[in-house]
């Protein structure tokens, strides 16, 4: 017995070490990697700094284009929602017949009165979560609509907000996961608090961490569109997402056009190119530098201007496709300036013409492209064929058959290509590391730059896990980075346009996933070991994680050790939010979208209020059925 103990133990030992000289192993050889792209890194930052000090004087000029408070809300509320922009609760309209729109906003204030009630509240949210049908989405949705329509009085909702939570914790506690809670948005309260944290923060991204996060997004940018981008897969030469790498070495040359914009009298303008652009990527490049004063939202779609380019005397339209295209049987390939052979110092005129004015070719985009091509003529047409290529094209079947069979050295020689790869993924983190670093920093500062709503919620949990006994640092240190890093930063480094007036390219959009991702490692205690099948992401912020670690931990330490908020100062602070913004949301429509939930469900909230106690003493079944005899527009049965 003793004997096959010993053998076990010695066994463990020897993995063990055998993973940690792995680990060592590993650590060394990305230490090399990125001692050798080191020089490159140094200069492509420097280059990269000289190239953008224009657009850090626009931003320091016209400021960060940061949204206004409702599109900011409506954005990060509903722009996820299965409607996207067209959402009632983005549109704004209400559909009620113009007789009946007075006695319906009448009811819809009633109603407002009645969700301020605790009692039917509690009572309207536990009925909705009671059913088997009120889905996940469903609760998320419900749950935006309710922050809405509360807004007025955020400390009221704050309140409720509080009851659920504590009402949460107690089912996980007597569950005995508590570490679990948080994880997720499947209940009302959760989303109620990413919400909350959503509304708390707005002004310290105004005002602090907006601007590295802007850099950041700006710096990703424009490396990206320093190399080739295939229009079609959506994949970059450089990127930090290794699934979103363009694997073959694709020849290009940078060229300069001149443009000249028709009809606005203005001196040409130099416009950076790539002579492997596709026509509508040249498009956006002209017009994110010729409008790039103005917010994206104003700017002309690359759908409805056309590009001209005059060699001599005679004009030709530039089109992604056209007669011309370069056809090999099935495939089409995608027009670039290299096609028209348009060269260094050309001149382009951009024109802004109506779509039916434009030739049939050159109303089609690209699959993929920013909003106005995507939903064109043309993206049907593309699906139907789904054989147009850009810079690579993908595999055909007669060729996959031959790759399957692929020899030995073939497989010898992925090998090699995979660390070239990742060489070219770590030139593009080392050149943007001091981005990635500034908004690290700006968004784990501990002191006075806390949001008040930060330091008030993490005392709460604080003080929740000492009155439930708990005394396990790594739960509570999850439970704050389930609420807060996770809930609305990551949400934010994802999706800029979320807080910025930006479009955000799917090869942008790749590597942002992999700064963000890193982000949530940091916020982890667990220790990530590397091995030779850990993800590109892991490898190449391998050396940085454990500053990131420690950030983390430094953060949640020094909001521990500030001065307490009281319920004084934090109700102070929310009225004033509440003050400076409600006017201008929807709450309107977000009481009408309520309603449809108590209309749905309404025999079961009817019954819960009327088995409450609280509920009978203030008569809130009859309230509510008086209003739904006004918003349905038929006689109450009491």
């Amino acid at each position: 017995m003793v004997v096959v103990i010993a053998v076990s133990v010695y066994c463990y030992w020897r993995k063990s070490q055998q993973a940690e000289r792995e680990y060592e192993k590993i650590k060394s050889q990305l230490e090399g990697l990125e001692e050798s792209v080191r020089d490159r890194c140094k200069k492509e930052f420097t280059d990269l700094m000289i190239e953008m000090e224009d657009q850090t004087n626009d931003v320091h000029e016209a400021g960060i284009p940061v949204l206004d408070y409702k599109t900011y809300t409506d954005r990060v509320f509903f722009l996820p929602s299965k409607d996207g922009d067209k959402d009632v609760m983005i549109t704004g309209k209400l559909d009620i017949p113009e007789p009946r729109r007075p006695v319906v906003e009448q009811a819809l204030y009633q109603f407002s009165n009645l969700l301020n009630s605790k009692s039917f509240l509690i009572n309207f949210i536990h009925t909705l979560e009671n059913q088997r049908e009120f889905s996940a989405r469903a609760k998320v949705y419900f749950a935006s609509l309710l922050t809405v329509a509360l807004h007025g009085k955020l400390e009221y909702y704050t309140d409720i907000m509080r009851t659920l939570f504590l009402e949460l914790l107690e089912q996980y506690v007597v569950a005995k996961n508590p570490k679990l809670m948080l994880r997720r948005s499947e209940t009302v309260v959760e989303r109620m608090l990413s919400n909350w944290m959503s509304i708390c923060l707005y002004q310290y991204l105004k005002d602090s961490a907006g601007e590295p996060l802007y850099k950041l997004f700006k710096a990703i940018k424009h490396q990206v569109e320093k190399g080739p981008v295939d229009a079609v897969q959506k994949k970059a030469k450089y990127t930090l997402n290794d699934t979103g790498l363009l694997g073959d070495d694709v020849e290009y040359a940078p060229l300069t056009v001149s443009v000249i914009v028709q009809d606005e009298g203005v001196d040409a303008i130099p416009v950076k190119v790539l002579n492997c652009d596709t026509i509508s990527q040249v498009k956006e490049k002209i017009i994110d530098q010729v409008y790039r004063g103005q917010p994206c939202s104003c700017w002309p779609r690359p759908d409805s201007v056309v590009l001209e380019w005059r060699p001599g005397s005679t004009a030709q339209i530039l089109s992604d496709l056209d007669l011309t295209s370069q056809r090999e049987g099935r495939w089409k390939r995608v027009n670039t300036l290299m096609h028209y052979n348009v060269r260094d110092g050309a001149t382009l005129i951009l024109s802004k013409v109506g779509v039916s004015q434009q030739p049939e070719d050159s109303q089609q985009d690209l699959p993929g492209e920013p909003p106005g091509g995507r939903h064109g003529p043309r993206h049907a047409l593309l699906e139907e064929e789904n054989r147009v290529w850009h810079l690579v094209r993908p595999t055909d079947e007669v060729d996959e058959g031959k790759s399957k069979r692929g020899s030995v050295k073939e497989k010898e020689r992925t090998k090699a290509i995979t660390e070239i790869y990742l060489t070219r993924l770590l030139s593009v983190k080392g050149t943007l590391q001091q981005f990635v670093d500034n908004f690290f920093q700006s968004v784990l500062a501990p002191g006075h730059a806390v949001p008040p709503a930060v330091k008030y919620f993490f005392d709460f949990l604080d003080e929740q896990a000492e009155k439930h006994n708990i005394q396990d640092e790594d739960t509570i240190h999850i439970w704050k980075t389930n609420s807060l890093p996770l809930r609305f930063w990551v949400n934010i480094l994802k999706n800029p346009h979320f807080i910025f007036d930006v479009h955000v390219h799917e090869v942008v959009d790749a590597s942002l996933s992999v700064i963000a991702q890193t982000f949530m490692d940091a916020c982890t205690r667990t220790e990530h070991k590397l091995s030779r099948d850990s993800p590109s992401n892991k490898l190449l912020y391998a050396k940085e994680i454990s500053t990131y670690k420690k950030m983390v931990e430094d953060y949640y330490k020094g909001i521990r050790q500030m001065v307490q908020v009281s319920d004084q100062d934090m109700n102070t602070h929310l009225a004033e939010i509440s003050r400076a913004h409600t006017d201008s949301l929807n709450t309107l429509v977000a009481l009408h979208q309520l309603y449809q939930y108590t209309q749905k469900y309404y025999d079961e909230i009817i019954n819960a209020l009327e088995e409450d106690p609280a509920a009978q003493k203030m008569q809130l079944a009859f309230r509510l059925q008086q209003i739904a005899a006004a918003l349905e527009n038929k006689v109450t049965d009491l």
